[in-house]
């Protein structure tokens, strides 16, 4: 009879929780776009849910990591084709939270697939939590620097920037869906106490960089309106045509995959080229590898393979008229504007995926236009190690935008050579802060207190 208790508790709990499994965006109504999507101007809000204030854990441990709320916002954005189109943002409201205080924290996921965006994969028991091996499979890579942010009391807001389809590395849209959510946070989240003076910047690493360096490039043009204290970028990708030649046979390749797919759902020329260029033996096997959602499955999926061997005309094919013309158009960045609001960014000069030459020749553009950069460059460390010992100093220079300390260089670039990063004594306190978040999201705490 006992036995048949325990087992009955047992399983009435794990159908409650598989009750409370977040339900993918492809399965979820609530991602519907409306069909008068036209009606509707960038930064509207089309709908909104509060949802679990449960975050997901960095590993799969029976742990809670929570906020005080988690608000989501359908809104009305704008394609890369000038489209209307609708995306989503997830607004999370720590304990102890200073309303004064926004961050448009834009995650790396680095995927195709739009079942693993944000707004689903951040979520508690959103779908493979913890199925497939110690790391949670569906938590962002930088979930614990998302955290950090969290845990100083700031507001966060964090993206689903490459739209409904999963439009990975299409610029434009990813630069006009960050300024739209930022937008469409500033108004609404005035109802659940944001404060109308509040103070807002934006930062982001490598896929999250590069929607922050094209929302900071389109701002003037496309959202002027809005006063960033500032935006810190790390791990920047300047040129995504540079970066698939580096990354083509390496390690890194599946990102390739990623962005190939991902912009060809953005550009449909560019989705009937792949079709007729594709080696039609491949053709499975490159979807799949772009259906993969987070970057080590993608990663397993590649197995370090030739991406250009997937083409008929091999290395040539994307230097062929349509690829050519979209990854100028959608993924070169400083041909759209120059940022006003200053920036700090943080680049390893040996970085794996994207050259150090590459964001060299984007600041020394940006800095020939008048704008107002701290940059520093990082001589012994890659993408990876970059964006630990870099995160640091960015948060440092964060904190003192939202504070409302001002630059000392308007319309000046001050660029620095270091080792792995500048340390000073706000640095060293931030890795201090980061260290102590890393214990909270892996092994459970309520952040911002």
């Amino acid at each position: 009879m006992r036995t048949l208790y325990i087992l009955g508790f047992i399983a009435s709990h794990i159908s409650l929780a598989v009750s409370q499994s977040a339900v993918p965006p492809s399965q979820d109504s609530w991602y519907t776009q409306p069909y008068d999507i036209d009606q509707y101007y960038p930064g509207q809000m089309i709908r909104t849910r509060q949802v679990s204030n449960r975050l997901q854990s960095l590993l799969a441990l029976p742990v809670d990591v929570s906020v005080e709320t988690v608000h989501q916002y359908m809104y009305r954005t704008t394609d890369s084709l000038d489209n209307p189109v609708a995306a989503v943002t997830t607004l999370m409201v720590p304990f102890d939270s200073d309303p004064t205080k926004l961050l448009a924290y834009q995650t790396a996921y680095d995927t195709s697939n739009a079942d693993c965006s944000p707004s689903y994969a951040l979520r508690y028991r959103s779908f493979l939590d913890g199925t497939t091996s110690l790391l949670n499979s569906t938590a962002p890579s930088d979930m614990p620097l998302l955290a950090t942010a969290l845990n100083q009391g700031w507001w966060v807001l964090t993206t689903d920037y490459e739209g409904l389809d999963g439009h990975y590395v299409a610029g434009i849209e990813s630069g006009r869906s960050t300024l739209d959510s930022v937008r469409v946070v500033l108004t609404e989240g005035q109802k659940i106490g944001l404060s109308p003076d509040v103070r807002y910047a934006m930062t982001g690493y490598s896929g999250g960089s590069l929607a922050c360096g094209w929302a900071a490039e389109l701002q003037p043009s496309y959202a002027p309106e809005l006063d960033f204290a500032g935006a810190a970028l790390g791990g920047t990708i300047a040129n995504v045509s540079s970066a698939l030649r580096l990354i083509h046979d390496v390690p890194f390749v599946g990102l390739a995959f990623q962005g190939i797919n991902g912009l060809s759902k953005a550009y449909p020329n560019l989705t009937e080229w792949l079709d007729a260029n594709l080696i039609p033996e491949k053709k499975d096997e490159f979807y799949h590898i772009a259906s993969a959602c987070s970057v080590p499955e993608t990663a397993a999926r590649a197995g370090g393979q030739d991406i250009f061997s997937y083409f008929v005309n091999g290395e040539d094919s994307i230097s062929e008229d349509v690829p050519a013309s979209v990854l100028e158009s959608a993924a070169l960045m400083g041909v759209h504007g120059t940022p006003t609001m200053p920036l700090f960014v943080y680049k390893a000069v040996k970085d794996e995926i994207s050259a150090g030459e590459d964001t060299d020749e984007l600041i020394d553009k940006y800095c020939d236009d008048g704008a107002t950069i701290e940059y520093q460059r990082d001589l012994v460390g890659g993408h990876l190690t970059e964006a630990i010992t870099g995160s640091a100093s960015a948060f440092n220079w964060i904190a003192e935008r939202l504070d409302g300390k001002t630059v000392d260089h308007e319309g000046l670039c001050i660029k620095r050579d270091v080792l792995l990063t500048e340390l000073d004594k706000g640095t060293i306190a931030f890795f201090g802060k980061e260290v102590f978040t890393l214990l909270k999201v892996t092994l459970g705490g309520m952040l911002g207190k």
